[in-house]
C-alpha cells in the first residue's frame, strides 16, 4: 500500500510526537520545531540562489542540522524509544569557522547596515530573523521542557553566520551595503 499523505489525524487540532504522545498544535513544542521547519524552507530559498558552491555546500549541511533539530524538538522526552541523530559541538565549530573565513575578506563593520540591497541578501536577512524567532521559541520550550542547550546554541550561532552571510553575498554581488544611521 502507498503511503499518504495525509491521516486526518489532525484534523481536532492535536498531533503526535515521535513516541506517540498527542498534543495540541500550539503547544510551544509545536511551535518550536515548526519554526525551525520554516527556517529550513528559508535556508531552501537561499540556496536556490545564484550563490558560490561553497555556500550552496554549507547551507545543505545547516539544512542537514535543522532536520536534526526538528526530530529532537518533535519527540517526546519521556516516552521517545528512537535512536535520533544529535547536534554536537563540531556543529557550531563549523558556523565559526565558515564566520571566521568570510570576516577575513570583508570591510569592518561601522555601523548596523539596512537589510536589503539584493534580492538574495534580503533573503539571508529573512532567514536570520526566522533563526531568531525559532531560538526565541526553542528557550521558550527549555523553560518548561529541558533541552539539549546545544540546539539553542547552534540556532544563535546560526543567526549569526546568516547576517555574514549576507554581507559576503552583498560583496560578492558587488552591491552596496545601507548603514543605518539613526536620527537623534
Amino acid at each position: 500500500m502507498a503511503f499518504k499523505i495525509y491521516t486526518k489525524t489532525g484534523d481536532k487540532g492535536k498531533t503526535s510526537l515521535i513516541g506517540g504522545t498527542r498534543i495540541p498544535k500550539f503547544d510551544i513544542r509545536i511551535e518550536s520545531y515548526g519554526t525551525v521547519d520554516e527556517l529550513n524552507s528559508n535556508i531552501g530559498l537561499i540556496r536556490d540562489q545564484e550563490i558560490d558552491n561553497h555556500s550552496k555546500a554549507i547551507l545543505i549541511e545547516i539544512q542537514d542540522r535543522l532536520f536534526t533539530i526538528g526530530s529532537l524538538l518533535a519527540a517526546d522526552p519521556e516516552n521517545n524509544k528512537m535512536v535520533l541523530p544529535q547536534i554536537s559541538n563540531a556543529d557550531i565549530e563549523l558556523l565559526e569557522k565558515e564566520m571566521d573565513a568570510m570576516d577575513e575578506h570583508l570591510p569592518e563593520m561601522k555601523s548596523f547596515v539596512l537589510p536589503g540591497g539584493h534580492t538574495t541578501v534580503s533573503f539571508c536577512h529573512i532567514a536570520r530573523c526566522v533563526c531568531r524567532r525559532a531560538e526565541r521559541c526553542v528557550l521558550r520550550l527549555n523553560e518548561e521542557q529541558p533541552i539539549n542547550e546545544l540546539i539553542y546554541i547552534y540556532l544563535n550561532r546560526l543567526s549569526d553566520y546568516l547576517f555574514v552571510l549576507s554581507r559576503k553575498i552583498t560583496q560578492d554581488l558587488k552591491v552596496s551595503e545601507t548603514p543605518w544611521k539613526p536620527r537623534l
